[in-house]
């Protein structure tokens, strides 16, 4: 087996060239030896700053937070409430007859004065003419006896008549003055009766249908009630109040029915109609029972209220909010910030440090806009969480943010073309 020549070769160069590069030895000093540590060391370091684990980041819970509002706050109660006209007329015969006419529409309109109805008035004719009779009658007698005293009181004075002449002169003039005055009363009866038979509207209101027909025997004896007359341009509205609102409104200096200029406003009610709108005018409390019914446990009250297109009907029942204080300055805050438990309702306060703190409150009545009245536990200038509360916890530290408003939301985000 021949050699190869080309490694032979190889080896022999690298031998030559060994032999004439002169080998160099470098002392190890302790200056070197530190510098050659110090090197070490900051390899070393290098490496572990390199490769050391980084910290995880904390992560905050994010919760919306506002502040805490002030507002006057209007306190409202509900009850069902009743319509009723501000006058409800009876028509009705004052005297007895047979009904000859009706001068009216029925359901119509019909003003103060107006003549509804007729009664058969001969008999009633017959009256003052009869009581005319008598009135001129008394009157000749009266006339007579004046004449007659005239005549006996000379004679008298001259002794040509007695006394008892001059007494019986003044007693005829008297009884004949009298029998004068009563045939007056006789006929003025006489026609204020006759004056029944045209029966008119006392009040100007819309008119019911008739109650009788035309031809019936009327009178107090017989069918008194012809139709009914309602005016009704202004209603009242009667509805019923527990003690307890009662005693709420007191405790307020709030009375109910009398007005108060030392306040800024009174209790006023709105009233709901059929469909569920609100009528737009609102009606003034006038008037509330100084007792409780015992058996309801409630008292009455009335307002009246303007009704210039008769929608309100006497009758109708309808819903009732009325007016029952005004909180001044009152501390409000959204009705989803409060949660409930068996211990009572508390709410997430963030303090300037962004640590949370759960303060139990006492809340009041709720009012619009699904908000509710805080009376003791918050105070104006401190912010409260809205949302998120649920992932909260006593004392912790979160990231609070702005609510989003729902008219945010809706706004429309901007395309890109």
């Amino acid at each position: 087996m021949k050699p190869d020549l080309k490694s032979l070769n190889l080896d022999k160069l690298k031998k030559e060239f060994a032999e004439k590069i002169p080998r160099v030895s470098i002392p190890m000093t302790p200056k070197r030896w530190i510098a050659l540590a110090v090197a070490l060391l900051v390899i070393a370091a290098g490496l572990w700053w390199w490769l050391r684990p980084r910290p995880v980041p904390e992560v905050l819970p994010i919760v919306a937070v506002e502040p805490v509002d002030v507002e006057d706050v209007s306190i409202y109660g509900e009850y069902v409430g009743r319509i009723r006209a501000q006058q409800f007329v009876e028509i009705r015969a004052r005297v007895e007859g047979y009904l000859e006419r009706m001068l009216f529409a029925e359901g119509t309109y019909i003003k103060k004065g107006q003549t509804l109805f007729i009664i058969d008035p001969k008999l009633y004719r017959a009256r003052v003419d009869k009581a005319k009779a008598q009135l001129n009658k008394a009157k000749a007698q009266a006339l007579k006896a004046q004449r007659d005293l005239e005549r006996i009181r000379p004679l008298y004075e001259q002794n040509a008549a007695s006394q008892l002449d001059l007494d019986n002169a003044i007693a005829s003039y008297e009884s004949a003055a009298a029998d004068v005055a009563v045939s007056e009363a006789d006929l003025t009866q006489a026609e204020m009766t006759l004056s029944y038979t045209t029966v008119q509207s006392p009040v100007s209101g819309y008119i019911s249908e008739r109650s009788v027909d035309i031809g019936t025997l009327v009178g107090p004896s017989g069918k008194s009630l012809l139709a009914t007359v309602v005016k009704s341009d202004t209603v009242r509205v009667d509805f019923s109040m527990t003690a307890l609102d009662y005693l709420r409104s007191k405790a307020r200096n709030v009375n109910l029915g009398q007005k108060d200029t030392t306040r800024k406003w009174n209790p006023y009610i709105t009233v709901t109609l059929a469909d569920g709108s609100q009528y737009p005018y609102q009606g003034l409390v006038d008037f509330a029972d100084p007792q409780v019914d015992p058996n309801t446990g409630t008292f009455s009250v009335r307002a009246e209220m303007a009704n210039p297109d008769y929608i309100l009907l006497p009758g109708q029942f309808t819903k009732v909010k009325l007016l029952l204080d005004v909180r001044e300055n009152a501390v409000v805050v959204p009705n989803q910030a409060l949660v409930i438990e068996k211990g009572g309702a508390y709410i997430y306060v963030v303090r300037p440090d962004s640590i949370v703190e759960k303060r139990f409150v006492e809340t009041g009545p709720e009012i619009a806009d699904n908000k509710v009245v805080i009376e003791r536990g918050l105070s104006p200038e401190e912010h409260i969480v809205v949302e998120g509360y649920h992932k909260l916890s006593h004392g912790i530290k979160v990231d609070p943010v702005a609510p989003i408003r729902d008219d945010e939301q809706s706004e429309p985000q901007p395309t890109e073309e």
